[in-house]
């Protein structure tokens, strides 16, 4: 769900998902599903097992090449996030992110504004916050209208 202004991006609806994606596997999915199927019914036919086969392994190598780059993906913006919100903690109090707290937690901090964010990220570090805590905490939310 993409929120055209920043302003009205908040915890109930910063959440962004990809219908295409989600179409896509969905539709590996059930391909997947009738590859299966077709090699079941084609164990008495061994012209079309061959070919039955190829199908089922093709269809299950695209299923994991497109989490295998969805995931890729995420995580690329996760060092991203991490590199940035290092920078924005040692613009506002001279010091890098707290070690202890983990990539979620830090994605988790993005939302809340330069006031609130130094003593959320080290009370989130203390109290070992949950992300979804974290983000509850945000008094001035700071949308993200970037990240997928």
């Amino acid at each position: 769900m993409m929120v055209p202004m920043a302003e009205q991006q908040n915890f109930a609806n910063h959440t962004q998902r990809v219908p295409l994606f989600l179409g896509l596997a969905l539709v590996l999915l059930l391909t997947i599903i009738g590859a299966g199927v077709n090699l079941y019914r084609s164990f008495g036919d061994h012209e079309r097992l061959y070919n039955a086969a190829l199908i089922l392994v093709l269809s299950l190598c695209v299923f994991v090449a497109a989490g295998l780059a969805r995931g890729f993906a995420l995580k690329a913006q996760d060092r991203g996030v991490r590199a940035e919100e290092n920078l924005r903690s040692y613009v506002l109090t001279g010091k890098l992110l707290d070690p202890r707290l983990t990539i979620q937690q830090v994605i988790a901090l993005r939302f809340a504004s330069d006031a609130e964010f130094p003593a959320l990220a080290k009370k989130a570090a203390d109290e070992t916050m949950t992300p979804v805590a974290i983000k509850q905490a945000v008094t001035n939310w700071r949308a993200d209208l970037h990240r997928v």
